[in-house]
């Protein structure tokens, strides 16, 4: 009982502050100090969809998909370190992977930014570099706690019984950490989904995301609904992704008690 009631908390936490977001994004005119608006529409929409709104989704797609293929089998990687590594080994890829976490993502793209326009580096392909680095540690720790929850004798008994090491891996280990595998992957693909100061300042204005088209937005003054229709397009797909995930995980609970 007292957990439904935390819970209930943290959501009304959270949600409070989007009640006013989504009442601007049907609305044409909403002035102090009336409670209500004075007008409904699509004004804000429209402005959305003629900016670009459609494009843009696209790109953070494109973006949150190569962040989370690159950072997602690294953070394995790290992550069966983390997970079953013993000794210094296990101590430094925790520290390593801490270091980005550490960095102000800021001062970091500052820094790059010079570093890559003097190497002639692709704006695209620095910014998503930098993305996958950045969600790296969160893969690497969610995957590390997967390996650390799961029997390594699963993965001895299949070389006993004559695996080579890859397949060992591939068919006995990795099938027990397929939750872990898909958070993680989840969580890398909102952190090229979501970002905006490394997608900016590396993509050098080209790469312009759903994060970057808000931003750009909400700088202005007296377009409230064109901003809170973007932050609704910039936030209603994780949340219908984590949805999924949630209802895929005890979907496959259930399955495997029954």
């Amino acid at each position: 009982m007292r957990a439904r009631a935390y819970a209930a908390l943290a959501l009304a936490w959270f949600a409070v502050p989007v009640v006013p977001m989504l009442i601007w994004a049907g609305a044409d005119r909403w002035t102090a100090p009336a409670l209500l608006p004075q007008e409904l529409g699509v004004r804000g929409w429209q402005a959305a969809w003629d900016a670009g709104v459609l494009a843009a989704g696209a790109r953070s797609l494109l973006l949150g998909a190569a962040v989370a293929a690159i950072a997602t089998p690294l953070g394995a990687t790290a992550g069966r370190v983390l997970g079953w590594g013993r000794g210094w080994s296990r101590a430094l890829v925790a520290v390593v992977m801490l270091l980005p976490v550490l960095l102000p993502p800021f001062a970091v793209s500052i820094g790059l930014d010079v570093l890559l326009l003097r190497l002639q580096v692709p704006g695209l392909v620095a910014t998503i570099a930098v993305l996958a680095t950045f969600a790296l540690p969160y893969c690497a720790f969610t995957i590390g706690a997967g390996y650390a929850a799961t029997d390594r004798t699963v993965e001895d008994q299949a070389r006993a019984l004559g695996a080579r090491p890859r397949t060992a891996r591939r068919r006995a280990t990795l099938p027990a950490l397929r939750r872990p595998l898909l958070v993680a992957a989840v969580l890398a693909f909102l952190v090229g989904w979501s970002d905006y100061v490394v997608t900016l300042l590396l993509g050098g204005g080209q790469l312009v995301t759903l994060p970057v088209l808000l931003g750009s937005a909400a700088s202005g003054t007296g377009n409230e609904p064109t901003v809170a229709a973007l932050a609704v397009a910039t936030a209603v797909p994780p949340v219908l992704l984590l949805g999924a995930v949630v209802l895929l995980a005890r979907r496959r609970t259930r399955s495997a008690v029954a």
